[in-house]
């Protein structure tokens, strides 16, 4: 009996080993998403329109253009276009870890920093 559970937990372990998440981020490279975040405790939306080689974010009524570099079909650089200050002249770098039919879970940070944050990204059209 005990040989049995055994065997039970490491096929369940050498399965669960092997799973990849889902990941088609070729249909996240283009359209029109929602992505919510919390700042300074509050619930802010802003909503972004991507085309090939640029993004458009809109947040509390601005809107703020930047290009994108695509590293592979999963990873990308965004860099402001105007930045206004030295902290928005930073690149950010974005990676697409898993994707459904209408979103996409990201990976985001400074260039060159350790300190990434996560988020779920939604696609409105």
């Amino acid at each position: 009996m005990k040989n049995t559970r055994y065997l039970l937990l490491l096929i369940l372990i050498a399965c669960s080993a092997c799973y990849n998440p889902p990941r088609d981020c070729t249909a996240y490279k283009e359209g029109t998403f929602r992505f919510t975040a919390i700042i300074d405790g509050e619930e802010k939306t802003t909503t972004f329109e991507r085309s090939k080689d640029q993004e458009i974010d809109y947040f509390e009524g601005k809107a703020d253009t930047s290009s994108i570099r695509w590293i592979n079909d999963c990873e990308y650089i965004v860099k402001k276009i105007r930045p206004r200050d030295a902290a928005e002249e930073k690149s950010i770098h974005m990676k697409i870890l898993t994707t459904t039919d209408s979103s996409y879970t990201f990976e985001y940070g400074l260039v060159g920093s350790a300190n990434k944050s996560k988020g779920i990204a939604y696609k409105v059209n």
